[in-house]
Order: structure tokens, then C-alpha cells, then sequence
């Protein structure tokens, strides 16, 4: 009895050796378990990814958050418009060219049709403030002359004189007073060149004044307009420019024995509107 008593004793003691021993290695072991360690690893931030391919494109009629606002230094712009030409004939110095002799035609003046074409001008920004742009557009206009001494030659009070087309180059330094912002107005002073082609006498004109030329004038000329920002790089513009100008044309018959001769203020008022995109 007391041999198997001390058996049961042996086998519990040896247990209890046993599960002491396990319960030590299981401390030991757990901190380098798999399971642990990724439990314990610190979180890792969110690995970037690549940009998916053409995510920061803005399109053509797009504000995107790329698109600059407004216009400054650096910027080149093309811009078509609608351009009406409004001379004024402010002031004309007629006379009568014949055998010899000079006959002033006071009581005559000139008077020039107006005319509307599309209009490109190109425009390059210096700073922030200055830009510099360059007009071309040519407009046809009938010119007639008017007066108590239009009889004389053979008319009526008013005497269709013919048709000319004008090609009037305009350059223009302009100061803008909002740069970088949608709307911006501004003041500009220039200069213009005037060149007339395609003229035409009229071939009913009395005492066969059938030949119509002019020579090449210019002046100074000022302007003022704004530019809107529509959308992304398009503009919306609308300008206002005085030109100065005072023409020299003379009408004749073939043989050119009799001559009519002209010195006119056309001053045109050049009103355009139009669409601009910044590139």
C-alpha cells in the first residue's frame, strides 16, 4: 500500500515537472511566435501608387486646377474677331487739276462707307502689365465725294468717286491693370500703316474720272478694351481703337489731263469683339 502510494506520488510530482516545463518554454517561445510578431509590427503607411495615365490632363474647355488664371508676363495669344471700321472724314482739302491750273473745291468733302470683317491679332505679354499685339484684317470701302461744287464736275451734289480695299497693320504696346485675374482691362497707345489696293474709279463717273489711286499713309493710334477669362485658356475680348490717319487720293480720266485731288482725315473708329486663346 505505501509502495503504491508512492508511486502516485512519483507520477503526479513528474506531471507537475512536466507542465511547469511547458508553460515556461510557451513564455519563452511566444514573443518570437509568427503570429506575434505580426501582431506587434508597427502599421506601415499607405505605399503610394503611380499616377493612372493622363489623370492630370485638363481638357481644351476645362478650368482645371493647373490652369493659370488670368494673363502675365510670358503668355502669347491668337485671337479672331469681328472688326468693324468706321471712318470719319473729319476734315477734306478738295481741288480741280486741269491745263495748268488749280481750282479749290471748298465746298467739297469726302465721304468714306463704313465696312465689318473678321479681324486676327496676335499678342505677345513683356510683364506682367505690358503686352505687345499686332492687328491684320483689310476692309473695301466706297468712296464719294459731297458738296455744293460737285456740279462743277459734271454730277450731282454727290458724286460716287469709287472703291478702294485697305490694309491697315496696327501695333500696339497696351498696359493691363489687372494681371492674373479673369477680367482685365486696359489703355494702349500705337501706331498704324495704311496701304490701299485694289482700287477702282467709277466707269459712269462724269468727265471720265475713271482712275482712283492713293498713297501710303500712318499714324499714331490709341486704344482701350478688356479681356475676360471664360473658361481654361479661352478669352473674351473687346476693344476700342482711334486711329489717325489723314489720306492723300486722287482720281483722274485716262489721258490724265483732268485731276481731282484729295486730302482726307479718315480717322477710323475700329470697334472689334472677339475670341482669344492663350497658349
Amino acid at each position: 500500500m505505501v509502495k503504491l502510494r508512492s508511486l502516485f506520488t512519483a507520477l503526479a510530482a513528474g506531471m507537475a515537472a512536466v507542465s511547469g516545463a511547458t508553460v515556461a518554454q510557451a513564455q519563452v517561445v511566444a514573443p518570437v511566435s509568427p503570429n506575434s510578431a505580426y501582431v506587434n509590427a508597427p502599421v506601415m503607411s499607405r505605399i503610394p501608387t503611380a499616377p493612372r495615365p493622363g489623370a492630370g490632363h485638363c481638357g481644351i474647355f476645362e478650368t482645371c486646377a493647373s490652369t493659370k488664371i488670368g494673363l502675365g508676363k510670358g503668355d502669347f495669344m491668337i485671337r479672331l474677331s469681328g472688326v468693324g471700321v468706321l471712318p470719319q472724314d473729319r476734315d477734306s482739302n478738295v481741288s480741280l487739276h486741269a491745263g495748268g491750273a488749280t481750282i479749290p473745291l471748298r465746298n467739297t468733302h469726302l465721304s468714306t462707307t463704313n465696312q465689318a470683317m473678321p479681324e486676327l491679332t496676335l499678342e505677345y505679354f513683356l510683364t506682367d502689365n505690358i503686352s505687345v499685339d499686332l492687328i491684320a484684317t483689310s476692309t473695301r470701302h466706297e468712296v464719294a465725294a459731297l458738296g455744293s461744287d460737285v456740279p462743277s464736275l459734271g454730277g450731282p451734289r454727290k458724286l460716287d468717286v469709287g472703291s478702294a480695299w485697305v490694309l491697315p497693320p496696327t501695333l500696339t504696346f497696351a498696359w493691363h491693370f489687372r494681371p492674373h485675374k479673369r477680367f482685365n482691362p486696359y489703355v494702349g497707345v500705337g501706331a498704324t500703316a495704311m496701304w490701299f489696293h485694289n482700287m477702282k474709279g467709277n466707269a459712269g463717273s462724269p468727265l471720265g474720272l475713271t482712275k482712283l489711286n492713293a498713297g501710303f499713309t500712318g499714324g499714331p493710334a490709341v486704344n482701350a478694351g478688356f479681356d475676360y477669362q471664360l473658361v481654361g485658356n479661352w478669352f473674351f475680348n473687346a476693344d476700342v481703337k482711334q486711329v489717325f490717319v489723314r489720306m492723300h487720293a486722287w482720281v483722274q480720266n485716262p489721258a490724265e489731263t483732268l485731276r481731282v485731288r484729295a486730302h482726307e482725315s479718315l480717322d477710323p473708329t475700329v470697334v472689334s469683339a472677339g475670341i482669344a486663346y492663350r497658349f
